[in-house]
Parts: structure tokens; sequence; C-alpha cells
């Protein structure tokens, strides 16, 4: 199955929730909580959206597993990003036991990029 297109569509829908996410928070909040929740669920969103983009380039070097890792970078924005999100608009405080299960979602992500990184790794030692 090709996954390109999807990661590449999906990839670029959350880089722009990422920045408009952001300006709501720097412009629409004014409690510095809030404002410190919404500016970390952005630094993490952001970084996993371009992680889920660096998995293509893994595949078309040569590592088909790095496929993998874009659902559970984008579980964890969802996740991770996303319940802080909510929690600086006023969700109950419960809501960050939701924040760990995307903390999870995003290490199982790079997990395998780190085996994809391996794969990599090892056909660079056996093509030399």
């Amino acid at each position: 199955m090709r996954v390109t297109g999807p990661v590449a569509f999906l990839g670029a829908l959350s880089g722009f929730a990422c920045v408009a996410i952001g300006a709501f928070g720097e412009h629409a909040l004014s409690d510095p909580h809030a404002k410190d929740l919404v500016e970390t669920g952005v630094r993490y969103h952001i970084l996993h959206t371009m992680a889920a983009f660096a998995s293509l380039s893994f595949r078309n070097w040569g590592a088909p597993l790095a496929r993998h890792a874009p659902p559970y970078f984008f579980a964890g924005i969802i996740l991770f990003s996303g319940s802080l999100y909510a929690m600086a608009v006023g969700a109950p405080r419960w809501f960050g036991m939701i924040t760990p299960l995307g903390g999870v979602s995003l290490l199982l992500g790079w997990a395998i990029m780190a085996r994809a990184g391996y794969q990599l790794f090892q056909q660079s030692r056996t093509s030399t």
C-alpha cells in the first residue's frame, strides 16, 4: 500500500493547524498557564508533523518500515497536543490523563523510525 499521499496531505493539514493554533494561543488567550499549554502542544505538534514527513524520506532511502511511523506520530499529536489544547481552553483537569497516552504514541513512532534508521545503517554497511 502506498501511503505517501495520505502522509503528505495529513502532514500539510497538521502544519496548517499548528500555525493556526499557535496564533490562537498567542492572540486569543490571556491566561499564562493556558498560553504555556498551547506553546508546549504546538512545539510537539510541529516537531512530530516534521517527523511524519521525514518518514517519507526514510522510505525513499530504502527503509520501508518507516511507513508505520506516521500513524503513531499523528495519533500522538492528537492525544498529546490535543489534550493540552483542550485544557488550555477549559477542559477539565482529568483531561491531562490523556496526555501521556499521546506521549507513548510519539515514542512508538520514534522507535519505528530508529529501527528504520538501523535498516538504512545496515544497508550502508553492506553496500560499501
